[in-house]
């Protein structure tokens, strides 16, 4: 899989791709592409955004800085799907983290502060993706949660076996992940259920199913 992040900032995803499961995958599994709009903008002293029409706070990223990112790392439209990360996108849950998984290529756009003119949603981005309904300084943050999130879902992000059932995973019925304890058994009067100390793994999974359907 390969995913192509336009960015401002580069350099805050090294973190990142040091640690797992990116750091995992990265050169086999994932190859991870980074490009900064400032190094394809067609304005002058690497001006990527400006104020918006009508007045208000805050900056703006061009529609045209962004046309000419694509345009240099694509010849054209990508063929790829392309994601806008703003507040305003679908919610990302983990159903949708599966379906960008099986992908073969991804493209996600950023944005500071979020901001972006509403045509490269509209026309350029094939998809807009929210991570929660506020407002980040750091518009890469979503870019990484994402990024982060499919990469655990390519094989041999994680030790074998810790991510065959994840929270809100199709196979939980889309819920929250079962409760999960270790030793002590007992602590303070605080007890492990006894269906997880019975060894009866029939039971174990009855009862994990049953703990995520209530919710």
């Amino acid at each position: 899989m390969r995913i192509d992040v336009f960015t401002l900032v580069p350099h805050a995803f090294a973190w990142l791709t040091e640690q797992r499961p990116l750091a995992s995958v990265l050169g086999g599994e994932l190859e991870l592409r980074l490009f900064n709009y400032r190094d394809t903008t067609p304005l002058r002293g690497g001006q990527v955004d400006d104020e918006p029409y009508g007045g208000g706070a805050g900056m703006v990223l061009r529609v045209d800085v962004v046309a000419a990112a694509l345009d240099a790392a694509y010849g054209g439209a990508p063929k790829q799907p392309v994601i806008a990360l703003t507040p305003k996108g679908r919610p990302l849950t983990q159903a949708l983290v599966e379906e960008l998984a099986r992908e073969p290529a991804l493209t996600l756009l950023s944005s500071r502060f979020e901001g972006f003119d509403e045509r490269i949603v509209q026309h350029l981005a094939t998809d807009a993706i929210s991570i929660g309904p506020y407002v980040l300084s750091n518009g890469d943050l979503p870019a990484m949660v994402v990024l982060d999130a499919v990469a655990r879902r390519l094989p041999g992000a994680l030790a074998e076996g810790s991510g065959e059932l994840e929270s809100f995973s199709e196979e939980l019925g889309g819920g929250l992940e079962y409760p999960q304890y270790t030793r002590p058994a007992e602590f303070r009067g605080w007890k492990v259920p006894e269906v997880l100390l019975s060894g009866d793994h029939a039971r174990i999974e009855a009862w994990r199913r049953q703990m995520v359907a209530r919710g």
